[in-house]
């Protein structure tokens, strides 16, 4: 009988001991057979595609791939900021293992929506993460996010279209005013401008629906268009063209695609580099190696230049030689897709 007792008690010990050490190996996150990620994309344009498709990417790179250990819930608000905070809000009721927001009207209601609860964020395609309020002015998180800043190489930028223009005077940007990250791109610009003999002209507008308009004004202004990373105006980049073209009016883009949809050139940053990028830090906090609010915001100081030659043709525009020897890419037709 005592026998018998001692094996029973023997066994509840192992069971215990199993079951303790079962519950210890899954409480940690890095441990764990499925994570779910919500996305949580501003506009649908190429730039912030690329984006999305280069933070799978690391993320795959890390071993946390979609279709093995991975579930991505992806949403898109179509720039409208109040669908922004719906779908942030919506992630956090089911209890994503992590946000992950692009563009920085996202990465903002991301934030909010989440700041109760322990759900990371991390960004990505965010021009100044210290502006949007999303970090301190030495990097560091204000809370549970982190990520990279798509900072646009204004000065290269500015060399690049002095080169293709040499007596232009004046610059165009057109952008929304609630974005952060364009205000603070414009001081950039105002600041480096003047040293390679431009003046800055802007135009802010709120919705797609001003953008026409807005356009056309500005351009009988200016000499040139350049644009930023600003959302709601790089997703009607097609009208602006359009417009353009009409007054043979160049317009500068900031990054590849918007090369291939008949900008002039960019000297601009490669998003799917910044996508992994932002990846391989996500796949950090959801191994639990670290916590978000250790991670200060990280850049990509790498830039491209792209040229299109087609629409060169069209605006009897000669690029220099030089120029397209330097190019990473030179297009010879127009995307439009």
């Amino acid at each position: 009988m005592k026998k018998r007792m001692l094996a029973i008690l023997m066994s509840a010990v192992m069971v215990a001991v199993m079951a303790a050490g079962c519950g210890s190996k899954g409480s940690g996150s890095e441990d764990k057979d499925m994570y779910t990620i919500g996305i949580s994309q501003f506009a649908e344009h190429g730039s912030l595609d690329n984006c999305r498709e280069g933070f799978l990417e690391g993320l795959k790179e890390e071993g946390i791939e979609e279709g093995k250990n991975l579930k991505v819930e992806y949403k898109n608000s179509a720039s409208d900021q109040g669908t922004a905070a719906q779908i942030a809000q919506g992630f956090v009721s089911d209890r994503v293992d992590m946000i992950c927001a692009i563009a920085t009207p996202s990465a903002q209601a991301a934030f909010n929506a989440a700041m109760d609860s322990e759900i990371p964020v991390i960004y990505t395609a965010i021009t100044d993460p210290v502006a949007a309020e999303l970090a301190t002015e030495d990097g560091e998180s204000v809370g549970n996010i982190t990520g990279t800043s798509d900072m646009l190489p204004v000065e290269e930028q500015l060399k690049m279209i002095r080169a293709i223009l040499p007596d232009a005077k004046t610059i165009g940007i057109l952008y929304t005013t609630s974005e952060a990250n364009s205000e603070s791109a414009i001081k950039v610009y105002e600041k480096y401008a003047k040293d390679y003999g431009f003046e800055i002209k802007t135009s802010g507008i709120s919705t797609t629906a001003d953008i026409p308009l807005a356009a056309e004004s500005l351009m009988d202004k200016v000499d040139c268009l350049t644009n930023l990373t600003d959302n709601t105006v790089v997703s009607s980049l097609p009208t602006i063209l359009e417009k353009a073209n009409e007054k043979k009016i160049p317009v500068f883009g900031s990054e590849i695609e918007q090369v291939k949809l008949g900008c002039l050139g960019a000297e601009g940053l490669d998003f799917v580099d910044l996508g992994k990028q932002t990846g391989k830090m996500a796949a950090q906090v959801l191994k639990g190696e670290k916590e978000a609010s250790e991670i200060k915001y990280e850049t990509i100081s790498k830039s491209y230049l792209y040229l299109n030659t087609k629409t060169a043709e069209n605006l009897g525009i000669t690029l220099p030689e030089e120029l397209k020897n330097e190019a990473k890419e030179v297009f010879d037709e127009i995307d439009t897709k």
